[in-house]
């Protein structure tokens, strides 16, 4: 009998996780990759040393095409940074956006390169990129944030004080455009829709920007109950194809653990309401997915510090901690197929202004490390509601992590346990967890931050 518990034990210790494997590990830095040089260079090395597996990079429309119709396309940038990730044999993944010149405007009469962009432009601007890049690159993304006034104008269409969204409408165009043209380039591609901004506001003007799940409804021309809309912009309705769908769950100034108040904003905390409303979308062939439930691609998520942002910036400790948590947060999700780190390096300031440009790099515009760049490898997180620790060894040099508890009061860490890793090198344990007792873990001669069981 001893000997069958002795075998028992051990195979709950060093037993696979149970969870589906985790999602991919990704970066955005478009401004550091694009910049090319040492720099560049420099930050390629560092993402292979920490496990990066996928770096999204804009192929933005105004920066490729030509001033005019008859001029050449200008494609070196995007060639040396998706050869250069290549190179390091990480993935990239290309977001086709606009703003384009401003002769792919419906309206160029405005002078505004972000008002309505022809939708069979933009089309065929989307299969030069597949076709450009088809052997290196197997996903794009549909534009970026087109929730956005910054990104995609107009949001909506203002009579006296009330406000009708435009914007959804404009996408579903877009993106009815851009699917089949990527494929028919490259018919093995993953186009991924969405990569919509975490949060908006009440349509109050023409460039308002939309609250996420408001417009995803109306990109499938259903109202706040679902039922299907007809008339309008979507008569003549036709549902938008999409392998998987993007988003971008800041929270800015909020934990990974907050949910937002309004129940059209989704912080990553709250990832159900936006796969619920996707589901019930494709339910009703609103949508058309690939897959019975499409996966969820995080392709951006980062936290400003301050410094030196005094504006939307947390402390440099809280960034330490929250993006660890925000990891366990994605994790949780099954449907999360990627989770990316938005910057590496932080955005020069604007002269004119103390909060211009992200500054939610790991490294500040100098260089210098902030102290999440300590813990980025090997995050750690404790779920005490769950009594489960969690981690994950992004570099996957190993399958195996050794876990440590520190008691309240004590002085020294003693092993409790070991675990395998996933695949994608993501561990957890539900286990009693003790009140007060500080966890940590080891794993590839690498020690994770320690954190406290409240």
């Amino acid at each position: 009998m001893r000997l069958v518990l002795a075998v028992l034990a051990v195979l709950f210790v060093f037993a696979a996780p149970a969870h589906a494997a985790g999602p991919q590990l990704g970066i955005a830095d478009d401004r550091l990759l694009l910049q090319g040089g040492a720099d560049a260079d420099k930050a390629v090395k560092e993402w292979q040393e920490n496990g990066i597996q996928t770096v999204r990079i804009y192929a933005l429309w105004s920066r490729i095409a030509p001033s005019s119709p008859t001029g050449e396309y200008s494609w070196d940038q995007l060639d040396h940074a998706v050869n250069r990730v290549v190179a390091a044999n990480i993935k990239p993944i290309l977001t086709i956006t606009g703003p384009g010149p401003l002769w792919v405007s419906r309206r160029s009469e405005r002078g505004e390169p972000r008002y309505d962009p022809d939708p069979k432009l933009f089309g065929e601007y989307a299969r030069m990129v597949a076709e450009r890049y088809g052997d290196r690159v197997d996903t794009y993304i549909v534009w970026n944030e087109p929730n956005l006034g910054g990104w995609l104008r107009p949001q909506a269409a203002c009579f006296g004080k009330v406000c009708n969204a435009v914007a959804p409408h404009l996408y579903r165009d877009l993106v009815n455009a851009a699917y089949p043209a990527i494929h028919g380039a490259d018919s093995t591609a993953k186009v991924l829709i969405g990569a919509m901004s975490s949060r908006g506001s009440t349509l109050t003007t023409e460039n308002s920007n939309s609250r996420p799940l408001a417009f995803l409804r109306g990109l499938g021309c259903v109202d706040a109950k679902f039922k299907k809309q007809t008339n309008g912009r979507c008569a003549g309705f036709k549902a938008p194809q999409a392998d998987g769908f993007a988003f971008h769950p800041h929270g800015v100034l909020a934990s990974p653990e907050t949910v937002f108040p309004n129940k059209d904003d989704v912080s990553i905390a709250s990832l159900t309401r936006l796969t619920q409303t996707l589901d019930k979308l494709q339910k009703a062939k609103r949508i058309k997915g690939t897959t019975s439930k499409l996966g969820l691609y995080l392709d951006e998520f980062g936290y400003q510090t301050n410094p030196p942002d005094k504006f939307t910036g947390i402390t440099l400790s809280q960034q330490d901690q929250w993006l660890q948590r925000a990891a366990y947060q994605a994790w949780r999700n099954p449907r999360v197929k990627l989770f990316a780190q938005y910057l590496w390096v932080d955005e020069p300031r604007s002269l004119n202004s103390e909060s211009g440009g992200w500054q939610s790099g790991l490294r500040f515009t100098d260089g210098r490390a902030k102290p999440a760049l300590k813990h980025f490898a090997l995050p750690f997180a404790v779920d005490a509601a769950k009594g489960r620790l969690w981690g994950h060894v992004r570099t996957r040099e190993t399958r195996s992590v050794t876990v440590q508890r520190k008691l309240a009061g004590g002085s020294s860490w003693k092993t409790i346990g070991t675990r395998k890793t996933d695949a994608q090198g993501y561990w957890s344990w539900t286990t009693r967890l003790t009140v007060g007792a500080s966890y940590r873990f080891q794993a590839a001669g690498a020690t994770s931050a320690a954190v406290k069981r409240q």
